[in-house]
């Protein structure tokens, strides 16, 4: 798989596929087709010069969110993981101090999605949007949702909780009294860690000796607390080999090691903290 670069930030990727047309308007034009070993086709994406997108697949799903980490990352780490054929739109935010969503606004009421948003998957005729609503849509696909009823409650604890988690480094990020705020928020994170921590224990991943799509969340959430506090990890032996773990996966590792692969920015523009 090879993902061309793209002017503004774009991107794309995709593969075989038969042909059927979806009509999308982003603002940008560029003709991309991925080069693929022999006897594959493959989805070719046309950013037509009227604003008009061709996407050329029925087997590829197209992924829609800002040129960030944000809430796609860990929807980005399990595509990769399960090997899906899949095609990325990444929207620009203009500059402070307008901060022009034109890119993503002149497009959003036109893609026949019931709760308009960032990000959204479109595969087929399901369209949906929420960032754990894709990643359970994904994960069931695969069977990366728990086998055993325990596995299945101990993935929506997790879940759950980890909205949680990055809601309190999100609001933070966003709050116009980052400052102010920042050393409360450090002050408690080294006991909400502990209670990872705690529910990992010894096991190898967090429903226990199979991954499932809870340690793609837990992944991501733990990874942009590192990148905020490096070092909050330290103290948690068990955590750090988790993370370690997750790396390792050859998918991921590979994925890691790519030009397509966005560790940062974790936040939009209008953050106070993005990781950069």
């Amino acid at each position: 798989m090879r993902v061309a670069p793209l002017a503004r930030g774009e991107g794309a990727r995709g593969r075989r596929g038969e042909d059927k047309e979806l009509t999308l308007t982003p603002p940008t034009y560029v003709d991309y087709k991925p080069s693929l070993p022999a006897g594959r086709r493959s989805s070719k994406i046309r950013w037509r010069r009227s604003g008009g997108l061709t996407m050329s697949s029925t087997s590829s799903m197209l992924l829609g969110y800002w040129d960030i980490r944000g809430l796609a990352h860990a929807i980005r780490l399990l595509l990769e993981f399960t090997d899906t054929c899949y095609e990325e739109k990444r929207y620009t935010c203009g500059e402070a101090p307008d901060y022009d969503r034109s890119q993503w606004l002149d497009v959003k009421f036109k893609l026949d999605l019931d709760f308009p948003n960032l990000p959204y998957l479109i595969d087929g005729t399901h369209k949906l949007t929420q960032s754990n609503a894709i990643l359970r849509y994904l994960a069931r696909k695969h069977g990366l949702c728990g086998e055993t009823e325990e596995e299945r409650i101990q993935v929506d604890i997790q879940e759950n909780q980890l909205m949680d988690t990055r809601m309190l480094l999100a609001t933070l990020c966003y709050s116009p009294d980052f400052e102010k705020l920042k050393p409360e928020y450090l002050k408690g994170l080294p006991e909400k860690l502990q209670l990872y921590s705690q529910f990992l224990g010894k096991r190898p991943w967090f429903a226990g000796d199979k991954i499932t799509f809870a340690d793609f969340l837990v992944y991501d959430i733990l990874d942009q607390t590192r990148i905020f506090v490096p070092g909050c990890l330290d103290a948690f032996p068990n955590l750090k080999d988790f993370m370690s773990r997750f790396e390792g996966l050859p998918k991921i590792s590979a994925y890691m090691k790519s030009s397509r692969f966005l560790r940062v920015p974790v936040c939009a523009k209008t953050a106070k903290w993005r990781g950069i």
